[in-house]
């Protein structure tokens, strides 16, 4: 299932909401990476998670998942020797307890969701590192209790502290008259006094700074400077014992190394799991029946992005049929159809559950494919028919019996009769390898096929004829009308045009040519046994239920001359599709297209349009010189 096939029909949509939902960057990673299975027992186990997750949400439970903000970076760096510093430690200490928590909530609720409660039973809190850690770190910071030495190093660092400040009291008021103010200050840790310069002589010490006159020296006393020499050598004393705490305390990290990164991965596996009970619970999602077959039956179907006003569908398909040739008017519902059926397919094998009503059933597929959208591209110079072309090769390629292949317009983008040839042929192919088929169409001809096929069947887009609108409700066992001619007069296209445009559309079916498009597949089609008692009752579709059509072609005979000048005329001889003609009125040449039996005319293909012209104005050769 490639990528292009799941944006087609809107799974990277689903997607991106599913990791929103998300609290960590490892159930992220997770939900980024995650693709539909076509393996049935993955599938089931992860409708199985999300069903027991979502059943905890409903429930009103607070799940304590962990953010986890730093710890994977922190776990990558294991086994490299590092030292790890306060705030790192800080941070694992605080997430051992978290992973604590979790495996205490999963346990509570092992009744209710047996199967993920299971997973916490793997999880490690590595309660003495985790006990080590807090008794050492608090605040950011190496606590006294950490290490003896280093609880007498800053004893001694206090009284250095309290020595100093007592000796540069003294000096303070020892030297008042050679400051230029009545302060102490520091200059890099040192403890300083704002020496006039023409008094720095009076002042024995070190100039650690000046001002930016130059009129004041900040020296620090001489014999403050003893002091501060006891108080450097207890502070690198302090450096020295807390280097060797971090040290042990990331030689004890190291040593649980395993058992971190493995609460590391459960952690984010819950954090997606319950991504996905999210996301299904934002549209009240159910779980469907898995079934052996590649079949679907959605019940009250919605498709997950057109919010709560979307019209639900009915639809069975793969059981007394595999291919639903769907029908109706523009904008009546038909794309919608298939992006539902193949978007809910991906969704039930991603293991998320889907809006739909109980007794809905969908097989495992091991390829979804659709064809739908004009897939025009200027970047790839490709028409709306090499597009189409495109994706039915890569339907070709793999199509089976497990394979999910949805086709919008079919014998679209090209001549209508060469493009329905065409797309009967794929049916027939589709239909001789078993693969289930839904696709849409306005030819009467696939329609025919469909209802003339065993293991086809028409459906239409319900439609109200006096409002002309959709009703948006999918009807299967008949083939609907495009009402073209009733929404071109909605959208007031003038009368004497569409009274016009209905008389060709009369002369048109009066034709009888084609035989061969609507004869029906020599494929052998058998229904699956009903799987149950919801199953029941739909019947199936099948040639013997519909009335045979018999289509013959017959040439026109006129005997009738008028203008056609010297020229042999065409109405003396008989004519056949695919005749090149001469037409005087216009000068040029055509194809005959189609005999029109019952008014002497035909329709011929001329500077690339089709025009009904009586063959009484057609000669067999172009005028001579």
């Amino acid at each position: 299932m490639n990528e292009m096939n799941l944006k087609r029909l809107e799974y990277d949509k689903i997607k991106n909401q599913m990791i929103s939902f998300t609290v960590s960057s490892g159930g992220r990673s997770l939900a980024e990476q995650h693709q539909p299975s076509s393996d049935g027992a993955v599938v089931r186990e992860w409708l199985g998670e999300t069903t027991e997750a979502a059943a905890l949400l409903e429930a009103g439970s607070s799940v304590p998942l962990s953010a986890m903000e730093g710890i994977e970076p922190f776990l990558a760096t294991l086994g490299k020797g590092k030292i790890y510093n306060e705030r790192e430690l800080g941070q694992l200490a605080g997430w051992l307890n978290s992973v604590g928590q979790m495996k205490r909530y999963m346990d509570a609720k092992r009744q209710n969701a047996p199967t993920i409660s299971v997973y916490s039973d793997s999880m490690n809190e590595c309660p003495a590192l985790r006990e080590h850690l807090e008794r050492c770190i608090r605040n950011g910071a190496l606590t006294d209790q950490a290490s003896a030495a280093l609880a007498e190093a800053r004893r001694h660092i206090v009284l250095s502290e309290s020595k100093i400040e007592r000796k540069v009291s003294q000096t303070l008021a020892k030297y008042k008259h050679a400051l230029q103010e009545h302060l102490v200050s520091k200059r890099n840790d040192h403890y300083v006094l704002p020496v006039k310069r023409d008094y720095r002589k009076q002042v024995p010490g070190t100039v650690w700074d000046e001002s930016a006159s130059g009129q004041t020296l900040f020296i620090e006393p001489a014999d403050v400077a003893e002091l501060h020499a006891e108080w450097q050598m207890w502070k690198g004393e302090e450096e020295r014992e807390r280097m060797i705490v971090l040290s042990e305390l990331s030689e004890m990290v190291e040593s649980q190394g395993s058992k971190l990164k493995w609460n590391l991965e459960v952690m984010a596996s819950f954090d997606f799991i319950f991504a996905r009970a999210k996301l299904s619970r934002t549209w009240d999602g159910i779980r469907v029946r898995l079934s052996a077959h590649p079949v679907i039956k959605l019940i009250d179907a919605k498709h997950p992005l057109l919010g709560k006003e979307c019209k639900p569908l009915n639809v069975s398909i793969g059981q007394h049929w595999r291919q639903l040739v769907i029908t109706g008017p523009n904008s009546g519902g038909k794309t919608v159809t298939l992006k539902t059926i193949g978007l809910l397919t991906l969704m039930v094998q991603s293991g998320l559950l889907i809006p739909a009503r109980e007794g809905t059933v969908f097989g495992i597929f091991e390829h979804v494919l659709a064809d739908v959208g004009d897939g025009q591209s200027i970047e790839h110079s490709l028409s709306t028919f090499s597009a189409h072309m495109a994706n039915l090769k890569e339907m070709l390629d793999v199509a089976g019996g497990r394979s999910l292949l949805l086709l919008d317009e079919l014998a679209a983008g090209t001549d209508p009769g060469e493009g329905i040839a065409l797309s009967i042929a794929l049916l027939e192919e589709f239909l001789r390898r078993g693969s289930i088929v839904a696709a849409t169409t306005h030819f009467n001809e696939i329609k025919r096929f469909a209802a003339q096929t065993p293991g086809c069947v028409n459906a239409r887009m319900a439609f109200d004829p006096q409002t002309l609108r959709s009703l948006y409700r999918l009807e299967i066992g008949e083939a609907g009308d495009s009402f073209a001619f009733a929404i071109a007069r909605r959208f007031g296209l003038p009368e004497h045009l569409i009274v016009r445009a209905e008389e060709k559309a009369a002369a048109g079916h009066a034709d009888k040519s084609g035989e061969w498009l609507t004869s029906g597949s020599e494929v052998e089609f058998i229904p699956l046994p009903d799987e149950d008692e919801d199953d029941k009752g739909q019947g199936s579709t099948n040639a013997s239920q519909v009335e045979e059509l018999t289509w013959q072609s017959q040439p026109t005979g006129s005997n009738d001359q008028e203008a056609n000048g010297d020229n042999e005329p065409a109405a003396n001889h008989p004519l056949q599709v695919g005749d090149s003609i001469w037409i005087p009125s216009l000068k040029c040449s055509g194809t005959i297209q189609q005999l029109e039996d019952t008014k002497d005319e035909v329709v011929v293909q001329v500077m690339g349009k089709k025009l009904t012209i009586s063959n009484r104005w057609l000669s067999l050769d172009p005028p001579t010189e």
